[in-house]
Formats: C-alpha cells, structure tokens, sequence
C-alpha cells in the first residue's frame, strides 16, 4: 500500500457491502414493522421493500448475513492489520469537546482524511455497538427460544422490539448524519471508492 492510500481495498468492499445491505435492512425492516405497528404509526409503503411480511423477511434474511458477515471481516482485518485501533483511539472527553465545539462552528478541519477527528471516532465507534445491539436484538426477535439469556438482556421478546426499532433509528440518523458530512467533504467520497 503506497502512502497516499487512505483506505484499503478490503474495507471499501466492506463499506458498499454494508451500505447496500443497510439500506436493504432499514426498507425491509419497516415493512416487517408495519405488520404490527407497535408504536401506532406506520410507514408508507412506498418507502419499504419486500411488498407484503413474507417477502421484507426474505429481504430482511438476505442483507442480515451480509452485515453479520461483514461485520466479522472488518473485525477480523481491522484487529489483524491494527487498523482499528490506529484509527479510533485513544478518544478522549476533551478532544471530543473542543472537536464537537468546532465541527459546530463549520471550523473542524479535513485537510488529512487518512486521520480521524475525535467526533468521528465516537460517531464510528458507537456505529459499531448499534451494530452490535441490532444484532443481538434481531437474534431475540428471529429465534427468541434459543437466545434465552439475550431475551433477557434485552427486555424479553417485546423488549427487543423496542430496543430493535430505537438501535434502527440510531443507524438511520448515522447514515444521514454521515453521507451530508460526505457530501460537505466531497474528497471523502473520492478517498472511500477509490482509496485516495
């Protein structure tokens, strides 16, 4: 990898994998909750997938084995390669202070995108343990039986409905928080399919 790479090949993969089975999972997933409607609104048809519950489950099945394996490879690479831990820590209360204090004021500054400022280490990091909390509440809410000791942690099977839809709102704010960052930072985008 020459010193201009930013990221490497296997996480670009990684992340259009992700970004792709994602939005699948969220289009999916509020099909899934219009068949109850359990917080007592319900989300316009055009903006779900799957047509009706059986066919936003199959959707639903078919991106979730795409972010869990995702999820293992970036572990796996990112432990392997010292990747993660180069790059997200050490995260500190003051640099998130005086980092967040700046990004407000439209003064945070992206002259070197291979470093991660302080407020993206934490957004990125608490990205990582939603992932982590849709997982073990989408094994309550799949095989609720064989996950007794998940079930509980979670509140039990109608728990983890909640705690499911809250840890998908999260995401969702993540995603439009981080492609209008993108979006404001455009050689970000260059730098994440191209690597430089």
């Amino acid at each position: 990898m020459d010193k201009k790479s930013i990221h490497p090949l296997w996480l670009r993969l990684i992340h259009a994998a992700n970004a792709a089975a994602v939005v699948i999972l969220i289009l999916s997933g509020w099909r899934i909750y219009d068949a109850t409607r359990f917080l007592g609104f319900g989300i316009p048809a055009r903006y779900t997938l799957g047509g009706w519950l059986g066919g936003a489950i199959q959707w639903h099945f078919a991106a979730i084995w795409v972010v869990f394996a995702a999820a293992l490879l970036y572990l796996i690479l990112g432990l392997a390669t010292r990747r993660i831990p180069r790059k997200f820590f050490p995260v500190s209360p003051r640099a998130f202070a005086g980092d967040l204090a700046a990004a407000l004021r439209g003064r945070l500054g992206h002259e070197d995108l291979s470093v991660y400022n302080t407020v993206q280490r934490v957004a990125y990091l608490l990205a990582m343990l939603d992932v982590v909390v849709l997982i073990v509440s989408g094994l309550v809410l799949w095989k609720s039986v064989q996950f007794p000791y998940l079930r509980v942690l979670v509140g039990g099977y109608e728990g983890a409905r909640y705690v499911h839809f809250a840890a998908m709102s999260f995401m969702a704010a993540f995603i439009l928080v981080h492609v209008a960052m993108a979006l404001l930072v455009p050689r970000t985008i260059k730098a994440m399919l191209w690597g430089r």
